[in-house]
């Protein structure tokens, strides 16, 4: 957090952030987030998971502990990658011990070698595979309902008190991210919006821009 204040939910919970803070998102979290009192400040990287585990020479249960906290020593190392990748032409050299730098602090003091998560509610887990399975097909709360064998609002409420988010939000994340993969695979964002189940390329731009801070097309241009 470079400014302002920042409230989302994690595995643990809803946590709030301030300038200065570190936030982590952990593989298969929802990515959410409102600012507090006014305009936030953010620099964002995502780490493959598997970057993650051979830093720390783990396998797949280990995750961040932590959703935010404070770290002087940290959030220098991070900012010093940030500014090298975003670099209009990057020291390869300087990235690389950077990165080593900035994962090794994360996995030496706020890793955990096992995931501790609240048990998701059984009509809870039949909604998530229904959305899981087919994201870019339509479908609405009366329909999850009765295939998780509650009524809306119990779902609904079961829903964002386990996943932290409502349905509509999670399975948005789901075909953004979905999104971003056919981009990286040099599909255009009018064909990547379609396929992923948004009902047009401004759907999908909106979408795009609130969770990952950029246009699809502009973050095409980028890898490219």
């Amino acid at each position: 957090m470079t400014s302002g204040a920042h409230r989302s939910w994690s595995g643990v919970g809803p946590v709030e952030a301030f300038a200065g803070d570190m936030i982590t998102v952990n593989p298969g979290e929802i990515h959410d987030g409102v600012p507090i009192g006014g305009a936030r400040g953010l620099r964002m990287l995502y780490f493959a998971p598997a970057t993650l585990f051979r830093e720390a020479d783990a396998s797949r249960s280990l995750e961040i502990a932590r959703p935010a906290f404070q770290d002087p020593v940290l959030a220098a190392s991070f900012d010093y990658l940030f500014f090298e990748l975003t670099a209009e032409r990057p020291d390869e050299l300087a990235v690389d011990e950077a990165m080593t730098r900035t994962l090794a602090r994360i996995t030496r003091n706020y890793v955990s070698g096992t995931s501790v998560r609240p048990t998701k509610a059984p009509s809870v887990r039949r909604a998530l595979r229904r959305l899981d399975e087919a994201p870019a097909q339509n479908v609405s709360l009366a329909e999850l309902a009765a295939l998780s064998g509650v009524s809306r609002f119990q779902l609904l409420r079961g829903f964002a008190r386990d996943v932290g988010a409502t349905p509509h939000a999670y399975v948005t994340q789901k075909r953004v991210r979905w999104a971003r993969r056919l981009l990286a695979a040099g599909v255009t964002p009018a064909q990547a919006a379609a396929e992923t189940g948004f009902a047009d390329q401004s759907h999908l731009t909106r979408a795009f821009s609130r969770q990952f801070g950029t246009t699809p097309a502009r973050y095409q241009a980028a890898l490219r």
